[in-house]
């Protein structure tokens, strides 16, 4: 018998492929060839780059793990099915009879859609043999003369060889020689408008084409583009890309090319003639409003006017806008020459104020000198928005919860383009172990009630637009919400407030500060500690009837069992930690017994923060559909120093722990840190390799010696290690006793293979590594803590497999982790103690990981 569970599926893998290998060429003819690989050599090298071989016109048949699954979905279909089926009903002559006498002909004729359709499902979910075509080779081989020609490599050849590999089966070499590459020499401009010549030699030095550099086809078309851009953002408004020319001249040349930039004068098309004038610079003469513009009021009058620093506001009923409001969303300004990235960046900052539909730009030219007059028609949306949402869902914690959210958003509620948003929550739940059978079924909810202000610029007494233009989009947020949970748990109440800023300084980047965010936790229930962390009580109950001498007062007896009386549970603590001659006999359990005092009042405490934060993202994706990109994420927060401050100055007194309080409550201090960078290659063919890599720490100082439970970190769950059920792993080689695990310093490392099995189906492999420890607080347990880069021994790490299903909208994913190394077998093998599916976590997650 195998040992390890994976040695099992890796041989069943290899009989499969044995069994199926010769089903491959089911549907090949007898005088056709499957290809089976393609290889491209580059001056004698093969070459694996995936743009050199996404230009071969055919490409072996999709595999997964090996093994060509579509392509033996697809020969699992019967061609001529229709056929086939007909010829089965009658090659018995009573068999049509008798299906008709036993079934309907609707019946019949169901029966026969049913084996039709399943048989084209299976064509279209396959993948149908690719079959070597001399037609499309020949392409592939014009795609990779195309490709060196374009790229400098003008004596280039290309050619081909066919190698039969088996029966119906062959592979293709493509070789290419690229000769001696060209490189650009002289460069010259041949442009009639004194005005484009003007502008062309200001800004001659941001060129693409230079002198020295190897011919590249995509720098001429960069160089077009910069071209376009500059001339429409200097004025020239009547400019476009389809007036720059290139001439190229290689004659009597030793590999080298003269280049001719050619920018003629604008064409004027009249009825019966085009006639060629000089390119001019407009300037902008008047930029009009138009607040409320609908199809229904088109041809109707004005019945308001506003004129606001040099723009004109007009409405048909009444302008109901600040104009400070929206002329800080637009930039076009009068007096100033035509900017197209103006106009860009108004159609970008009219969308993010939510308060108009699609607004529409317009310039129309002044015939009697060279200006425009720019119109800007604004569609309101409807002043109100009402959302509802309902959820059903289980947990480990609950049998069912119904849970509701309704929202109230009202626009332009000060006349300045803000939006407010009041919103409200509510869920019930029934405990799974929580509820007796005299108590009510549902036991556990929640109520909350949120109110949000959202305004389209800095919210601030001073003037910010030096350090932060108009044209990154600042908004400010103002929201405070309350939450209240009664569950099977400590129960509590949240109160929490945010002065939140967001501005953008480039397409990519996002930057995010909180200047005011303020967190009141308030533990309704801290004497139910024991009855929600119960393997706590387990660890203090062992303790109690092994390795202390309990008096009898503590001890219940419970089916002729003794126990630990749970309500007494504090006052044991009290004696055990009180005792010095059990400390000194049995320091470990005596230690134990204090780490579960510590972190009971941990969890217990009441939380009071007041932090400050700064967050930087960087974002490359191009669009939602962008596979080849990078994010990378960055947060810094402060807490408690304003307030520490204050406390100091005013000499106000510590209490018995040696720490300020502010509404009896010992506020937190820290500071804390996130790094986080995720990379996606795309590697064709719907092959994606993807990569995480986090790093977290928070360091309590001053008033706080620990970090609050919703501040911490915790390891495992459908985003993270996926080896381990959320808080389920660490802190460090600790052996995860407690219900929820959380430290101060995180580390997450991942590595995911995507790639499609067939249609919307997608398959991934992965390995997540990571781990959370205590550094720097009042933890002791050595198990549990990070004290030099010794204890990066204990980083788990886990690893599995998954399938995806993609909606469109979102993906369905599965994700089975196995234990790989777990540190919490601390001294010994740690190894592929678990790898199994018996010990596996089976996670449901809604999209991609990371």
């Amino acid at each position: 018998m195998l040992k390890y569970p994976h040695v099992k599926i890796l041989l069943f893998l290899v009989l499969l492929s044995l069994i199926t290998s010769c089903n491959v060429v089911k549907r090949v003819g007898e005088t056709e060839y499957l290809l089976t690989s393609t290889s491209v050599e580059v001056n004698g090298k093969n070459t694996n780059k995936e743009e050199i071989n996404n230009l071969l016109y055919q490409r072996p048949n999709s595999k997964a793990l090996g093994i060509p699954l579509r392509l033996h979905i697809y020969n699992l279909a019967r061609p001529k099915r229709d056929s086939l089926f007909e010829a089965w009903l009658d090659k018995n002559p009573r068999k049509r009879e008798r299906m008709n006498r036993v079934y309907s002909k609707k019946q019949v004729s169901r029966f026969k859609e049913s084996a039709l359709g399943f048989n084209k499902w299976l064509r279209s979910t396959g993948e149908a043999p690719t079959i070597i075509d001399s037609i499309r080779t020949a392409k592939s081989v014009k795609n990779l003369e195309d490709y060196y020609f374009v790229n400098g490599w003008f004596d280039r050849k290309v050619n081909y060889s066919l190698e039969p590999t088996g029966e119906k089966r062959a592979k293709i070499d493509f070789k290419v020689q690229t000769g001696e590459p060209y490189f650009l020499d002289s460069l010259w401009a041949n442009i009639s408008s004194p005005v484009i010549d003007s502008l062309y030699y200001r800004k001659i030095s941001g060129s693409h084409l230079k002198s020295g550099n190897q011919f590249n086809l995509l720098d001429f078309e960069k160089e077009r583009d910069r071209l376009n851009t500059q001339f429409r953002n200097s004025g020239v408004y009547y400019f476009s890309q389809d007036y720059v020319s290139f001439e190229n001249d290689t004659v009597g040349k030793n590999k080298k090319v003269d280049v001719e930039l050619r920018i003629q004068d604008r064409i004027i098309r009249n009825e019966d003639s085009i006639a060629r004038v000089p390119f001019k610079i407009y300037t902008i003469r008047d930029v009009n409003i138009i607040t409320d513009d609908a199809f229904e009021n088109r041809g109707k009058s004005f019945q308001d006017t506003i004129v606001y620093e040099n723009y004109n506001f007009y409405s048909y009923e009444g302008i109901r806008y600040k104009p400070k409001a929206l002329t800080d969303a637009v930039f076009i300004e009068k007096d100033e020459i035509f900017r197209d990235i103006d106009r860009t960046y108004t159609f970008r900052y009219l969308n993010e104020l939510q308060t108009f539909k699609y607004p529409n730009i317009e310039y129309v030219e002044n015939e009697e000198d060279t200006t425009l007059t720019a119109n800007i028609y604004l569609t309101p949306r409807k002043k109100f928005g009402l959302g509802f949402d309902f959820n059903i869902s289980q947990s480990n914690i609950q049998t069912v919860g119904l849970s509701f959210s309704t929202s109230l958003l009202t626009r332009n509620i000060f006349k300045g383009a803000e939006t407010l948003e009041v919103s409200a929550i509510g869920s019930i739940g029934a405990s799974k172990d929580g509820a007796g059978d005299e108590d009510q079924f549902f036991d556990i909810n929640e109520l909350g009630a949120n109110i949000k202000l959202t305004i389209p610029r800095f919210f601030f007494p001073l003037n910010t637009e030096r350090i932060i233009p108009k044209f990154m989009s600042p908004s400010s947020r103002v929201s405070l919400g309350f939450t209240s949970q009664t569950n099977i748990g400590l129960d509590k109440q949240t109160v929490n407030g945010i002065v939140n800023y967001k501005w953008y300084p480039s397409e990519t980047v996002t930057n995010g500060m909180d200047l005011f965010s303020a967190q009141y936790v308030r533990n309704l229930n801290p004497d139910n500690y024991f009855s929600v962390y119960q393997n706590s009580f387990t660890r203090l109950e062992n303790i109690a009837l092994t390795t202390y001498t309990t008096p009898a007062e503590f001890l219940i007896e419970v089916d002729g069992d003794q126990q630990l009386n749970q309500a007494l549970a504090d006052d044991f603590i009290d004696l055990v930690l009180s005792d010095s001659n059990f400390q000194q006999s049995d320091p470990e359990d005596y230690q134990n017994v204090n780490n579960i005092n510590e972190r009971k009042e941990r969890l217990t405490e009441n939380n009071l923060i007041l932090a400050t934060n700064f967050s930087y993202s960087k974002d490359k994706r191009e669009n939602v559909f962008d596979e080849d990109f990078s994010i990378f994420r960055f947060k810094v927060e402060f807490a408690g120093n304003l307030l520490s401050t204050i406390s100091r100055l005013l000499g106000q007194e510590e209490n018995s722990n040696g720490k300020y309080e502010l509404f009896n409550v010992a506020f937190s201090q820290y500071a804390k840190t996130e790094f986080d960078y995720i990379k996606h290659w795309y590697l064709g063919r719907k092959n994606i390799f993807a990569v995480r890599s986090f790093f977290g720490i928070a360091i309590p100082y001053g008033n706080s010696t620990s970090i609050p439970f919703a501040k911490s970190f915790f390891a495992g769950g459908t985003n993270d290690n996926r080896a381990w059920t959320a808080y389920n792993l660490g802190p460090g080689s600790s052996d995860s006793n407690d219900e929820f695990n959380e430290a101060n310093m995180k580390i997450a490392l991942s590595a995911e293979y995507r790639f499609n099995l067939f249609g919307k189906v997608n398959g991934a492999l992965f390995v997540d590594a990571g781990n959370i420890w205590n550094v720097f607080d009042d933890v002791e347990d050595d198990n549990a803590t990070f004290d030099n880069f010794g204890s990066l021994k204990d980083i788990a790490i886990g690893s599995g497999f998954g399938l995806r299903y993609d909606f469109g909208f979102f993906v369905l994913r599965g994700d089975i982790g196995f234990k790989a190394y777990d540190p919490s077998f601390q001294d010994d093998n740690r190894w592929f103690n678990e790898f199994n599916f018996s010990k596996a976590v089976y996670n449901i997650g809604i999209n991609y990981p990371f």
